[in-house]
């Protein structure tokens, strides 16, 4: 018994629609409160908890509200296989994806489809690099357009993995943008970077940013938030 909750309080679990999902707690410093969320893959419940909070207490916050984290996991849209299913969300479109073992390795895109070979068991790691490399590219491009129309020195971007955010800035002035934004709508995808860009210049959410933000992004804000709160679980849907 003993060893048991010795290993509950190092790896702490919860029970969701017959799934074991694993409680991960992130000690801020800043934070006031618990606040609690699904990863959008539904790998994990984050747990994110002020410095003097007991562990326990935030373990027993997620059990108690069991029933809405499983409302939530079920969700999550149901794992996609580009090489069974023939298609890869790319900009916001549902992409066909040609393979044939002759075909060279390289994804190309040509003609509205993804054309590809090698063995079939590599695909969608390789579909999934060619995505970084055209996501990088895409954010780069929308960082500058941004950093001009906002009158600011241009920005370091890089990509994240992140499961939790769709972007950060850093103090350092560097933009970490999540790669699977590229599978997004395009004005989805600008409304984050435009987020970020704002952030060079604000660091809080304050009317100040907001200002700044309408300023800098050319389309509904609004209506992008929206899309990536319905949304946004699809955008794991294909990828590990």
């Amino acid at each position: 018994m003993i060893d048991w909750l010795r290993r509950e309080a190092l790896e702490p679990t919860i029970k969701l629609i017959g799934r074991d999902v694993p409680i991960d707690l992130v000690r801020n410093r800043r934070a006031k409160r618990l606040t609690l969320r699904l990863a959008l893959d539904g790998s994990a419940v984050r747990i994110t908890l002020p410095q003097w909070c007991r562990s326990a207490d935030a373990i027993a916050f997620a059990h108690a509200r069991q029933e809405w984290l499983s409302a939530q996991l079920a969700k999550v849209p149901e794992r996609r296989d580009p090489a069974r299913d023939g298609t890869m969300l790319y900009r916001g479109e549902d992409i066909p994806v040609e393979w044939r073992e002759d075909l060279p390795r390289k994804p190309d895109f040509k003609d509205g489809a993804f054309r590809v070979g090698g063995p079939r068991e590599t695909l969608a790691a390789r579909l999934q690099r060619w995505l970084e490399r055209e996501a990088l590219d895409l954010f780069g491009e929308d960082a500058a357009q941004y950093c001009t129309r906002g009158n600011l020195d241009r920005a370091d971007v890089k990509l994240t993995r992140a499961k939790r955010r769709w972007g950060s800035c850093s103090s350092e002035g560097v933009l970490r943008l999540n790669w699977r934004l590229v599978q997004a709508p395009d004005f989805v995808r600008r409304s984050v970077v435009a987020h970020e860009v704002a952030h060079l210049v604000h660091f809080d959410h304050s009317p100040a940013f907001h200002a700044l933000l309408d300023r800098l992004y050319e389309d509904d804000i609004e209506r992008a938030n929206r899309w990536l709160s319905v949304h946004g679980r699809t955008l794991y849907a294909t990828f590990g």
